[in-house]
């Protein structure tokens, strides 16, 4: 369920297609624009949503002077969204655009002698790795793989480029049987057959090397030949999980060599070290290391690698620890062993004596500095917002920040925190809308506590009048409600409906302390319930709240949280809405994929004896009897992690019991709405629901 989602490319499966990396002209162009009727209303709005440019994959040049990144925008009308390379000098701040093409651009990457840049695209037919010439604007195709590439990095040297390709090693039922060319059916005998949002099949995705030489590829050697496993691993986790040592004769990679039933109950990758010279690998985690271990980099002078690591075997969202491995001595250093947070995104200056990384408090992620010399952890910035990433450009970091107003800008931070907005991406319809506004309150909780709730006003907002409100419920379960601006559950959008949105950071959600982040698992619908009922309970004293007129809504366990709370809420609430939620814990353990995460948090299965308590005591099923509000239930036909069964359940019971309620199903959609139109779908329903019942 967790939802952080680190590097995902998902949205760029919405393209057009086309035959080759020639520029739109400007017929095209406006062709494409004149397509959509966009009136901006002044508010956020879904139809705004789309129209905002979204900044992604900033890469700093090997000389940190200059910049790559991409945008990609939506055509709302045409279904489809396009991302184009853009060149930045850091200093001035000057932007060029250096691709306009029908097909998107991504996965991109600078050459080592920050002449050129690489990325992939599907402009062939199929995906694969173009070599753009900064001087000559020359682009020329690199490779030509049938399999396509997936991912790919060039060695510091540049001398050879690592490549994620599939790799076929399994039948196919057709090839099963060959008297039946025509049969549709997908045969297995071990768990782990569809993962998040798709079915395994035949293919697995493997790490290649290749020399490279004047924008040519050499043969391609399969670094995993025969292996039925997936690196980088599934489903998140990306070209970032694999790096090359400086010399460039080794290469690092993080996944789980684990398979069926092995892997869905198991968190345990690894991190190993591939020979590149001398051939073989070497397991660097294989002992005392039983939790995920990912996003491996190494020092400047190749003598050690520092990587994320969670101790607790099966549970996903332990503490990352700052884990370095020296080369050496052999040895493992925890430099975060009295660092009460996660760590990850790690890269080192140029001397290798400070690393920098992502690290989040009180619902915030900031950027931090460990300086290896005294073992020092110190924030370099601060404020309310969520830095996603950091590179270091000389003596500045480049990292994309957001805040629950503006959506990722580039920014250079000096060592001392200074901040400096590079990218306007966004600059001249954001400043033609009137934002809503939000405040940072902390609220008292039923066990002498404190936790921390966003509320968000709608714009214009005048507090002699009152307002409807909404108890927004988060996913996860461990995913903090920070800073940052979602192109799904967007805060801007829900408060310009006319809404006061709630959104507390309950027990259970990290940066605030790894014992607030443990608390929840095994008492879902105890503390951090109450929890809830603070926040909502605290807020609703306000003069402008109308107490008459609150919902909750919320998506994965926060649409678990919508479930349960609608047999417990004792009259709060007139309206209730849960996107892909837990209706029925017993069977959702036998129906997800990754069984590690409901083992860990239910404390076991449900036929285990005696029955851990989240079954019997926190079932939101159980509690149907009590049911009596209208809901709104949402899922998608694509969602393997909380199949849309459990939501058929829910909205089957409110139909039964005579419940207004309303059901949307999305047969394409995963976990996540993420095509343009079924999205703007989406959010009218959400506000035409919520508008009827508390308005």
């Amino acid at each position: 369920m967790k939802s952080n989602i680190i590097l995902l490319f998902v949205l760029l499966f919405f393209l057009s297609s086309c035959d080759d990396l020639k520029p739109k002209n400007s017929a095209e162009m406006d062709k494409s624009s004149a397509s959509e009727a966009w009136v901006n209303p002044g508010i956020m709005t879904p139809e705004v949503l789309w129209k905002l440019g979204r900044v992604s994959e900033v890469q700093v040049a090997p000389d940190g002077k200059s910049l790559i990144f991409g945008i990609t925008h939506y055509d709302l009308s045409a279904n489809k969204g396009n991302k184009d390379i853009y060149w930045m000098d850091i200093e001035s701040g000057d932007i060029k655009q250096l691709t306009n093409t029908p097909k998107s651009e991504f996965n991109l990457q600078w050459h080592p002698d920050g002449n050129r840049i690489a990325f992939l695209s599907s402009a062939s037919g199929s995906s694969q790795i173009y070599e753009l010439d900064l001087k000559t604007k020359n682009t020329q195709q690199i490779s030509k793989l049938e399999s396509g590439v997936n991912g790919f990095k060039f060695s510091p040297d540049g001398k050879k480029v690592m490549l994620v390709c599939d790799v076929k090693i399994d039948k196919t039922p057709q090839e099963i049987y060959p008297d039946l060319p025509l049969t549709n059916v997908k045969i297995y005998d071990e768990l782990m057959y569809r993962h998040w949002d798709h079915w395994a099949d035949e293919l697995y995705s493997h790490v290649f090397i290749a020399d490279y030489q004047k924008g040519k590829l050499g043969k391609t050697v399969d670094l995993m030949a025969g292996e039925r496993f997936n690196a980088p691993r599934e489903p998140f986790q990306g070209i970032e999980d694999i790096n090359f040592s400086p010399d460039g004769t080794q290469l690092a990679v993080s996944y789980k060599r684990l398979s069926g039933k092995d892997y869905a109950v198991s968190t345990n990758s690894e991190i190993y070290i591939y020979d590149l010279v001398k051939g073989g690998s070497k397991n660097l985690t294989e002992n005392g290391f039983d939790g995920y271990d990912y996003g491996p980099v190494w020092s400047p002078d190749g003598k050690n690698l520092v990587f994320s690591s969670m101790a607790t075997p099966g549970f996903e969202a332990d503490k990352e620890r700052i884990m370095v491995y020296n080369f050496d001595t052999d040895s493992f250093v925890d430099w975060s062993k009295d660092f009460d947070q996660s760590s990850h995104s790690f890269t080192f200056n140029k001397t290798g004596d400070k690393l920098y990384f992502i690290s989040g408090i009180e619902a915030t992620y900031q950027m931090y500095e460990l300086s290896f010399s005294d073992g020092k952890i110190r924030a370099v910035t601060h404020g309310d917002h969520d830095y996603q990433n950091v590179e270091v450009a000389g003596d500045l970091l480049i990292g994309t920040k957001t805040n629950m107003k503006t959506p990722s800008e580039i920014y250079a931070v000096t060592l001392d925190g200074t901040e400096k907005q590079l990218s306007f991406t966004n600059k001249e319809i954001l400043d033609s809308i009137t934002p809503a506004e939000y405040k940072k309150r902390w609220v008292a909780t039923t066990d002498g506590k404190k936790e921390l709730v966003w509320v968000i006003y709608p714009p214009d907002f005048d507090s002699t009048k009152q307002y409807p409100t909404l108890l927004y419920c988060q996913g996860g379960p461990q995913s903090a409600v920070s800073q940052t601006f979602s192109y799904r559950w967007n805060f801007q959008v829900m408060a310009s409906n006319g809404y006061i949105v709630v959104a507390p950071n309950r027990r259970g959600l990290p940066t605030f302390g790894q014992e607030w982040n443990d608390q929840i698992s095994g008492d879902y619908g105890g503390q951090n319930m109450q929890d809830y009922l603070s926040a909502i309970d605290e807020v609703a004293k306000e003069s402008y709240v109308d107490r008459e007129r609150l919902g909750a809504v919320g998506a994965s366990y926060g649409g678990y949280s919508v479930y349960w709370l609608a047999g417990n809420h004792n009259g709060r609430f007139k309206a209730f809405i849960s996107h892909c939620g837990i209706f029925d814990l017993p069977s959702m353990y036998a129906e997800t994929e990754e069984t590690f995460f409901n083992h860990h948090d239910n404390g076991g299965a449900p036929w285990d004896k005696p029955q851990p308590k989240t079954y019997s005591d926190f079932n939101p099923r159980d509690f149907v009897g009590k049911w009596d509000t209208p809901i709104l239930v949402i899922t998608g036909g694509n969602d393997f992690r909380i199949p849309y069964t459990q939501s058929m359940q829910a909205f089957n019971a409110a139909q039964l019991k005579g419940i207004p309620s309303r059901f949307l199903f999305f047969p394409e959609e995963s976990h996540f709405v993420l095509q343009p139109q079924n999205s703007v779908l989406w959010q009218r329903e959400f506000k035409a629901f919520l508008d009827k019942y508390l308005k």
